[in-house]
C-alpha cells in the first residue's frame, strides 16, 4: 500500500475497509509511516468523516493492536466508565475507588490530556510515584487486592489509540466524532468490560459543543459497544462551565480526595452520582437508579471510599499519605488571582478558555512530547449564578513559570461575565442515551 493512496482515499471522500486500515496502522506502528502522514490522514477524516462501518472498522483495528483482557475469571459483569472529556473532569477519579468499596470491580484504562482538556493520567501521575503502565498481570493483582486500578495505554493495551491520541491532541484533530468515538471505544472493548457507561459532555468546553453533535457522537459509541456485545449507556453532561472549582492536576487530585471524604463540590457530587448509579446498576449492586444513588451519597458522606483510593494509591506505587497532607503534593512556585471588575451575578465562567488557560500555565501540551507542569493549573473560585463583589477573586492561576502564568492571566482576564440581572443555575445532567 503507497501510504500517500491511503491518504488521497479519505481526502476524496472514498470509504477505506477493514483490510486497508489494518495495513496502513500496522505499518504505521512497525515504524514505517511517519508521524505526518498519519496526521494528514486524520485532518482528512475531520474534513470527510467516517461512514458508521467505518468507525466500527477503526474502532476494531485499534482494540486489537494489542492484548483484549478477559476479566470474566475475576469479574464476570465488570463495569466500566469513560468521559469525552472537559475541563475539571475528574469524576472517573472518583468513582474508580467508590465503586470498588460498593463491590465492583474497575479496571480503568485512560488517556492524557487531549487539547484543551485535562487527562486522567496526567493527573493521577500529579501524585509522587504514581505508576500507571501496569501489565496485565499487574491489573489483575490490583483487581483482586484492592477492586480498581487506573491505567495508561501501552504496548499491551491499545497502542494505536494512544499514539494517534498524543497526535491528535497537538494537530487540530480532536474534535473528529469518528476519531472521538472509536479512541473512546477502542479502550473500552481493550479493557475487557461487559457494561460501559459512557460520559458524554456537552457546551463551552467539551469536544461536542451542542446537543444534536454530542447526541450524534452518543448513538454512534453506544452502536459500536452493542455490536461488539457490550451492555451500553451514554449520560449527557453539561460542560459550559468546569466541573468543580479545581482544574490542572494536582489541583483536581486535591479536588478529588476533599469528594471522597464528603466534602466535594455539588456539581461534581451530582454527575458522580448519576453516573455511578448506572454503574451499580449494570453491575447488579442496586436494583434502581435511585438505589444506586442512595448507596453513593451515604458513601461520599461517610468518607469510607478514600480509603479505596488510598490503597490503589499504595499499589500503583504512590505515596498512599496524599489523602491526609497535601503538602505531599507539589505546589507551583508562582500565583497569580484574576479579581472581578464589579459587583453581580456570575452569568458564565467559560470552561474552554479555562482549558486553554491550563495549557499556557504549562498544565497542558501544545505540542507532541511536552512535558506536563503538574502544579500547574487554574482555581475557579465561583460557579454560574454565585454572587460575587467588586474586586473579589474569580480566578487563582498557578504555574512554575511566571511568564506563562502571567500570559495565561491575560488571556483569562474575559473568561467570565459579569450580570446585573438575575441568573440561571447550569443543569449538569442534560439526558441519557440507552
Amino acid at each position: 500500500m503507497l501510504p500517500q493512496e491511503f491518504i488521497r482515499k479519505k481526502r476524496d471522500g472514498e470509504s477505506q475497509t477493514l483490510e486497508e486500515l489494518r495495513e496502513f496502522f500496522s505499518s504505521y506502528l512497525n515504524g514505517e509511516i511517519p508521524d505526518y502522514q498519519v496526521s494528514a490522514w486524520l485532518m482528512a477524516v475531520c474534513f470527510r468523516g467516517m461512514s458508521e462501518e467505518e468507525t466500527l472498522y477503526l474502532t476494531q483495528v485499534m482494540a486489537e493492536s494489542g492484548e483484549i483482557l478477559d476479566l470474566s475469571s475475576i469479574a464476570p459483569n465488570a463495569v466500566d466508565k469513560h468521559s469525552t472529556g472537559g475541563v475539571g473532569d475528574k469524576t472517573s477519579i472518583v468513582l474508580a475507588p467508590l465503586m470498588a468499596h460498593l463491590g465492583l470491580k474497575i479496571a480503568k484504562m485512560s488517556g492524557r490530556g487531549l487539547g484543551h482538556s485535562g487527562g486522567t493520567i496526567d493527573k493521577l501521575e500529579s501524585i509522587p510515584g504514581f505508576k500507571t503502565s501496569l501489565n496485565k498481570e499487574e491489573i489483575f493483582e490490583g483487581l483482586e487486592k484492592v477492586g480498581c486500578v487506573m491505567v495508561s495505554q501501552s504496548q499491551d493495551l491499545a497502542p494505536l489509540d494512544g499514539k494517534l491520541y498524543a497526535l491528535r491532541d497537538v494537530t487540530a484533530t480532536v474534535e473528529s466524532i469518528p476519531l472521538i468515538a472509536s479512541s473512546i471505544m477502542s479502550k473500552k472493548l481493550a479493557g475487557g468490560a461487559k457494561s460501559i457507561v459512557l460520559d458524554v459532555k456537552v457546551g463551552k468546553g467539551a469536544f461536542m459543543k451542542t446537543l444534536d453533535k454530542a447526541l450524534a457522537l452518543s448513538y454512534l459509541m453506544v452502536g459500536i459497544g452493542k455490536k461488539a456485545d457490550r451492555n451500553m449507556i451514554a449520560i449527557l453532561s453539561q460542560m459550559d462551565e468546569p466541573l468543580g472549582y479545581k482544574t490542572g492536576n494536582n489541583l483536581e487530585i486535591m479536588e478529588v480526595i476533599d469528594t471522597l471524604k464528603g466534602k466535594g463540590p455539588a456539581d461534581l457530587i451530582e454527575v458522580v452520582a448519576v453516573t455511578g448509579a448506572y454503574m451499580l446498576l449494570m453491575g447488579g449492586k442496586a436494583s434502581s437508579i435511585e438505589e444506586g444513588k442512595e448507596l453513593i451519597s451515604k458513601t461520599l458522606e461517610s468518607g469510607l471510599a478514600v480509603e479505596r483510593f488510598s490503597q490503589m494509591v499504595a499499589y500503583q506505587g504512590g505515596n498512599p499519605n496524599v489523602v491526609d497532607d497535601y503538602k505531599l503534593i507539589p505546589y507551583a512556585q508562582y500565583k497569580e488571582i484574576i479579581v472581578s471588575p464589579e459587583t453581580g451575578l456570575v452569568k458564565e465562567i467559560d470552561a474552554y478558555k479555562v482549558g486553554v488557560a491550563n495549557i499556557i500555565t504549562g498544565a497542558g501540551r501544545k505540542k507532541k512530547g511536552d512535558e506536563i507542569d503538574h502544579k500547574a493549573g487554574v482555581v475557579v473560585r465561583k460557579k454560574i449564578g454565585d454572587k460575587i463583589s467588586k474586586n473579589e477573586p474569580i480566578f487563582d492561576l498557578y504555574s512554575s513559570d511566571d511568564q506563562k502564568i502571567e500570559e495565561a492571566a491575560k488571556y483569562l482576564e474575559d473568561g467570565f461575565e459579569i450580570s446585573q440581572e438575575p441568573v440561571a443555575r447550569s443543569k449538569h445532567i442534560l439526558g441519557i442515551v440507552s
